[in-house]
This record gives C-alpha cells, sequence and structure tokens, in this order.
C-alpha cells in the first residue's frame, strides 16, 4: 500500500476526504492560520478528516510541534468559509490553510506552547518559500473573517513569527489617549479610516459611516496588529499603527 508524500518533509500524512480543485489560480499565495477551537487535537483532528464536517486544512500542528498534512498543497482545502481579501472572496483556492491546536476563546484562550510556534515558523517558512507568498498574505482567519471569526486570537505571537521572517509587522503604537473614532460616527474622517483597511486589504465598503462592520474590521485589526486593546474603537494607536503597516508595503514605501 503506498501512501501519499507530504509536501513539507517533517510532516505525516492524514488524509481528509474534504478538497477539491483549486480554482483559476496557478497555486496559493497566501497562508491562513487558525486555532482548532476545540478542547482536544485528536478531536479536532478527527473532525477536519470527517466528509460530513466538510472543512479541512493543508496543514495541523499539535502542542508538541509535530506536524500533520491532511491535503495536498496543490488541492483546495476547505477551512476559510465566507471570508474576503484584497476584494478576493475565494480565498480557499487562493490559500493554505494551517490549523494550530489550541482551544481557543472556548477555552480560555490559553498561551501556545514555544515548540508548538517554532513548528508553525518552520511550515510557515517552508510554504512562503516554495510559492513565493508575500509577507503581507500572512494572515489570520479573524482577518479575511471578521466578526465571524476570532481565531487564531490575540495571544498568537505575530511578532515571534515576523522576527523569523514570517508575516508582516510594525511595532504597535502605544495605547493613549487623543481623538477616536467609533460606531455612529460619520463623515470624511471615517472614510479616511475604512480606506486605509481596505487598502490593507480588509474587506470594508468606504461609505463614511462607523457601522457594525466597521466595527468588527477595527477589532479584527486590533487582534492582529494592536492586541493590547481590543474595543472595535479607532484610536489613535490603532490609526497609527495601521499607517506605518500601510507605509512598508512595497505599493506604498518611497
Amino acid at each position: 500500500m503506498s501512501f501519499p508524500v507530504c509536501d513539507f518533509p517533517k510532516a505525516r500524512f492524514v488524509a481528509s476526504p474534504n478538497h477539491n480543485e483549486r480554482l483559476n489560480v496557478s497555486g496559493p499565495d497566501m497562508i491562513i492560520l487558525h486555532y482548532t477551537g476545540m478542547p482536544t487535537a485528536a478531536g479536532a483532528l478527527d473532525w477536519l478528516c470527517r466528509e460530513e464536517s466538510q472543512v479541512s486544512s493543508h496543514y495541523f500542528v499539535h502542542e508538541d510541534g509535530r506536524v500533520d498534512q491532511l491535503v495536498a498543497e496543490d488541492r483546495r482545502a476547505w477551512h476559510a468559509g465566507k471570508s474576503i481579501w484584497k476584494n478576493e472572496t475565494d480565498i480557499n483556492s487562493r490559500s493554505i490553510g494551517i490549523e494550530i491546536v489550541n482551544p481557543g476563546h472556548p477555552g480560555g484562550l490559553p498561551d501556545y506552547p514555544d515548540v508548538q510556534i517554532a513548528a508553525v515558523v518552520e511550515l510557515c517558512q517552508f510554504c512562503v518559500e516554495r510559492w513565493s507568498i508575500p509577507p503581507e498574505r500572512v494572515l489570520a482567519h479573524s482577518d479575511i473573517a471578521p466578526i465571524r471569526k476570532v481565531d487564531p486570537g490575540e495571544n498568537f505571537p505575530w511578532k515571534n513569527l515576523y522576527e523569523k521572517g514570517v508575516g508582516h509587522w510594525v511595532a504597535p503604537a502605544p495605547v493613549g489617549g487623543g481623538r477616536y473614532f467609533q460606531r455612529g460616527d460619520t463623515g470624511q474622517p471615517v472614510e479616511a479610516i475604512q480606506s486605509m483597511l481596505s487598502l490593507y486589504g480588509y474587506g470594508l465598503e468606504v461609505t463614511g459611516e462607523f457601522c457594525e462592520r466597521t466595527h468588527g474590521v477595527v477589532e479584527a485589526f486590533q487582534r492582529h496588529f494592536r492586541p493590547e486593546r481590543i474595543d472595535g474603537i479607532a484610536d489613535i494607536s490603532t490609526l497609527d499603527t495601521l499607517h506605518r503597516l500601510l507605509g512598508t508595503l512595497p505599493a506604498f514605501a518611497r
């Protein structure tokens, strides 16, 4: 009996039936990070490999750093759900999905073990090099599905990944006073905030109204890039961090 060869050499293949062909792309250009959000690793892995679940991921990273591959990288795993980034809505076709064992918010959002993060870093480095994935397209599930999803959560160490060459990051501006914008506000400043978030990639219409969707997108941004306070309020700290992130993107850097 022959077994599939893993794309990532250190992985063990644990086949999930939940995948299909990638649509209208030559290969993935994004990595989406998730937490499992279930009480046990065994339960989460079993669910991802059950046909009736209709969900899967390419990789599954255990707390002790072991990596399982569930779906071949050239196939479309079903992990992103209803999502959007840079006006693209079929994120499953464009991405590699990585599930990281952690009970998540339902389980108190415990810290990710160092050995697990080291394995995530190595796996992401491999995928980034293999597929030439830009740093700013290594994203959280919560980035592509604000409000609906909050994983991998505010405890996920994005800075650590960035220091190892994975993902996009700037030091978040300190939380302090100053002017801020929140749900119910309207006008040109709100349009500017929405425009900056949209330019970065978030799925947000520029309306000039600080609506529920805008609040949720700001929360998602804070959860990834300014996790000290996640309140959906566009304060000076949030806006400064966003502005500096935009300024380091190739399209905006001078």
